[in-house]
């Protein structure tokens, strides 16, 4: 289903994005097509799902994929990923929030534009619930180092090991075509500090 917030103006209430509760919700940051968020959703019928996608195509098929699915524990948000993060979502919301390969942004004069900062990961810590979840993945090894130094030094998020294999986790289109590829995909899961 697609979600249009009340106010973009205000931050939420939990019960805006979905009225039932308590449930879990788990936030993809970046949602692109939907195939992973809508395989997630459909695995997890106990939980809610919202995808946030900036681009109006890849929202749109996102949006298709949930309704053609018939799933009702997922929502689509169009609207800028850092917007969303910072000032509309309520606090301590989200038992999940995942980022998977995200736009490297590959040259050095617009590595400014790179998600992972001081700031997202206070917005982070502010989203998730205490004991919540931030789960990343991309193929490019030199944003990955980059984006853990900023994470293991950002105070109230603590490092925690992800086993493959642990627990459902599609994969997403960007991670086939990439493992197609032969490419190494660099994964890392942090939890909100009790």
């Amino acid at each position: 289903m697609q979600f249009i917030p009340p106010d973009y103006f205000r931050k939420l209430e939990k019960a805006e994005i979905f009225s039932r509760q308590p449930r879990q919700l788990e936030i993809d940051l970046g949602c692109g097509d939907g195939s992973f968020l809508a395989a997630l959703a459909g695995h997890h019928p106990e939980r809610d799902f919202l995808g946030i996608e900036r681009l109006l195509g890849r929202a749109r098929k996102a949006y298709r994929k949930a309704c053609q699915a018939d799933l009702d524990n997922l929502k689509v948000l169009r609207l800028e990923i850092s917007y969303a993060l910072a000032w509309l979502l309520p606090d301590h919301c989200a038992s999940r929030i995942h980022l998977l390969f995200p736009d490297p942004w590959p040259k050095k004069k617009h590595h400014k534009r790179r998600m992972v900062s001081l700031e997202f990961c206070e917005a982070l810590t502010r989203v998730l619930e205490p004991g919540g979840e931030f789960l990343l993945k991309t193929d490019d090894e030199e944003y990955f180092e980059e984006s853990m130094d900023v994470l293991t030094g950002s105070s109230g998020l603590d490092e925690v090991s992800w086993e493959d294999g642990a627990f459902f986790y599609p994969q997403t289109d960007f991670e086939q075509r990439w493992l197609g590829q032969g490419k190494t995909i660099q994964c890392s899961r942090f939890k909100v500090s009790d």
